[in-house]
């Protein structure tokens, strides 16, 4: 061991050492891996034991800071970790915790009536894999300290300079000393935690990260309300400070992840049940361990609210500890939920026009656009392996799935006004989802074709390409029958495919799930790119590697090209996040230059009011004559088909405009823009409207 001279090595460093060597030899045995997340998982261990203190209400304000060092502090202002003698150990508290694996204050239910820290190895474990620890106490009036290196206690001898784990430290030998460092307020209690990481353990890559830091605390703050939790990185060169603090709780939690328009309110699920475990409690008397049972209750707390999108968001947690995982609590949520909505679409089946052939509510219809926030307490809970991912105690699951079942339905079947449209609502939404499902999946198994010749299923009026090469083919969608005709002279039949539609196709922002599925363009649309739609869509099983909507350079155009586009946002994503949705840019103009000497004249496209003034300008200058008067295009259909692909639909020659989607800033934008363009709230939109008509040029009004 580091920092024992071998004449000083005793008996009792055998003893003390006995199982944090065993955490240094497999160090990935209780925190996961030595690369940065198993160096933040040894942070949460230490921010978990502050949090701890607040769940039971003694600690109101924990601060974490980082410093350019590589250490880490944790400061919280609790009651403090015991200073004084353990009675059968012969140590002090402060080194029982912080030395002795499967120690504590949160075995048998006599200190914590629920904590995170269940384990009783995580500090102890921090400290075996730290270069240094400095533990701090306040208590009694007095500030008391204890220091380690990597696990043994003894004294660093920093002298004037800044803590280091590189000063001169000197072991306890023969007996371990708690300094009495200095004196604070009788009423000051608290714990401060200062380690450095150790570089012999982790990897020379291995770092804090501030972002997840920042999401860690962000949790706590909305699952314990009034905690105050200071963060402060010193890592730059300017200390980045950030507080967090909310006074609500599961509820404001769901508001704050939820960022699609609301289908129903956020519903308030509380609850508790008791469970009988059979415990291994360990004998003072006779030093053995016996099975004893124990009535345990586990609390529930879950706040849900359902929006009118399809994606699912869950974060559960068990004593405020994050569980990505799941586990039992998440399983008797979705159990007990399910069970309720499907009593309720039972109930309501004639109003919802569901009949006896029609296929079986599945979770997943339930769970679309669900975002929900679902925390258990309970003592000494049951998880699969140290770093506390997935909780394991059975008995949970069905406390749960009874908690959330009964109050679920009492909430559906209330008689309030407002509760029953909301009932309706997010009872419409599910069988709609269930119908989308069923109808997605079989668009996904017609789509898929060799030759589009041999298909019949795929609309008559689609002029498919002969190339099956996704990485080349291209879905023109045109206007009409009109575009079509001079489209299909136009193309390349090789690997480009038109589909026209007729008129303005259903704005699906505002439409039910229903509406979409009856609308016949819609549904050729989905059926011809064959990917599905919503949750069910496989970017994989596209049929075209670009989707292009060529419309005409009017009002008109820009209306049906904008329906195209809430179509693709709200029910083919993944094509557009992943860049593969275009609209062409058709000419506005056309001059025609006369020819001189002999030779012939010659065309030039212009694409806007600017261009076109430019390019008259500067044959004005030059001395060539223009035929009057200028040809304003107002629809493809004006062109012939020379002109529409050499403008239009050739590669080397056309232009194409990309509808990107790059990070999620941008798309929470494009959710908002989409909602108050295309959504069934008015206000708003009269409102965007009127504000903006200041600014309005009339002269660039096409009409």
């Amino acid at each position: 061991m580091a920092g024992v001279p071998h004449e000083a090595y005793t008996a009792r460093h055998l003893q003390v050492l006995e199982g944090l060597e065993a955490v240094r030899k497999r160090p990935g045995m209780y925190i996961g891996s030595t690369d940065s997340r198993g160096l933040m998982h040894c942070l949460w261990e230490i921010i978990d034991n502050a949090v701890d203190e607040a769940l039971e209400g003694y600690a109101h304000a924990i601060t974490v800071e980082l410093f350019a060092d590589g250490s880490v502090e944790v400061d919280d202002d609790g009651r403090g970790v015991p200073i004084d003698e353990v009675p059968g150990v012969g140590l002090s508290g402060v080194e029982v915790v912080y030395t002795k694996l499967h120690a504590g204050g949160k075995f048998g239910g006599g200190s914590y009536t629920a904590s995170g820290g269940l384990h009783g190895v995580g500090a102890s474990v921090v400290n075996a894999l730290s270069s240094r620890m400095d533990v701090q106490v306040d208590r009694g009036g007095y500030t008391y300290q204890m220091q380690f290196s990597r696990g043994e206690p003894g004294r660093f001898s920093d002298g004037k300079k800044q803590p280091s784990p590189q000063a001169p430290f000197t072991p306890f030998t023969d007996s371990s000393e708690l300094d009495r460092v200095g004196r604070v307020s009788r009423k000051k209690t608290g714990t401060r935690v200062r380690y450095w990481a150790d570089p012999e353990i982790f990897l020379a890559d291995a770092e804090f990260s501030y972002d997840e830091l920042i999401e860690r605390v962000r949790q706590s703050a909305f699952l314990i309300p009034g905690l105050e939790f200071t963060i402060k990185d010193h890592r730059g060169s300017d200390v980045c400070t950030e507080v967090f603090r909310y006074d609500g709780g599961v509820v404001d939690f769901v508001n704050f992840l939820a960022k699609d328009p609301a289908v129903t309110a956020t519903m308030h699920v509380k609850g508790e049940g008791a469970f009988e475990e059979n415990v291994q409690v360990f004998d003072s008397k006779t030093g053995a361990l016996h099975t004893q049972s124990l009535e345990r209750r586990c609390v529930v707390d879950v706040a849900l609210r359902w929006g009118t999108g399809y994606e699912t968001t869950i974060e559960s947690f068990v004593n405020i500890i994050r569980t990505p995982g799941g586990g039992t609590h998440q399983a008797g949520f979705e159990q007990g939920l399910t069970k309720a909505l499907r009593s309720a679409i039972e109930a309501n089946s004639r109003r919802l026009k569901l009949t006896a052939k029609d296929p079986k509510i599945e979770k997943d219809d339930i769970l679309a656009g669900l975002t929900a926030v679902v925390t258990v307490r309970l003592p000494e809970p049951q998880f699969e392996g140290q770093t506390k991912e997935i909780l394991g105690t059975a008995a949970v699951r069905q406390i749960v799935a009874n908690v959330v079942e009964s109050n679920v339905a009492d909430t559906l079947s209330s008689s309030r006004r407002d509760q029953k449209t909301e009932t309706a609502r997010l009872l419409e939404k599910i069988v709609a989802e269930m119908r989308a499902r069923v109808t997605a999946r079989m668009h996904k198994e017609i789509s898929r074709r060799k030759n589009a010749l041999e298909n019949s299923s795929f609309p008559a009026k689609l002029a498919d390409c002969r190339s099956e090469d996704v990485t080349r083919t291209e879905l023109f969608i045109v206007e009409g029958d009109s575009a079509l005709g001079t489209a299909r002279l136009a193309r390349s039949s090789e690997f480009q495919a038109l589909l026209p539609i007729r008129g303005k196709i259903l704005n699906v922002q505002k439409a039910s799930q229903a509406d979409i599925l009856k609308n016949a363009e819609v549904a050729a649309l989905i059926q011809v790119v064959g990917a599905g739609s919503g949750r069910t869509f496989d970017l994989s099983a596209a049929r075209y590697g670009k989707v292009i909507m060529m419309t005409d350079a009017d009002v008109d155009g820009a209306h049906i090209r904008t329906l195209l586009l809430t179509l693709f946002f709200r029910y083919m994503r993944p094509l557009v996040e992943a860049g593969r949705v275009f609209a062409a840019v058709p000419p506005l103009h056309r001059i025609e230059v006369a020819g001189s000497g002999g030779k012939k004249g010659r065309f030039i496209y212009t694409y806007s009011e600017d261009q076109l003034h430019r390019e008259l300008r500067a044959l004005e200058r030059s001395g060539k004559r223009y035929k009057e008067p200028i040809q304003r295009y107002k629809g493809l259909g004006e062109m012939d088909a020379q002109q529409l692909a050499e403008t239009t639909m050739d590669p080397r020659h056309r232009t194409l405009r990309r509808i990107r989607m790059e990070d999620e800033a941008a798309l929470r934008e494009a959710e908002g823009v989409f909602d108050l363009l295309m959504g069934s709230d008015v206000g708003p939109r009269r409102d965007f409207i009127v504000e903006g008509a200041k600014d309005l040029d009339r002269n660039r009004i096409d009409a």
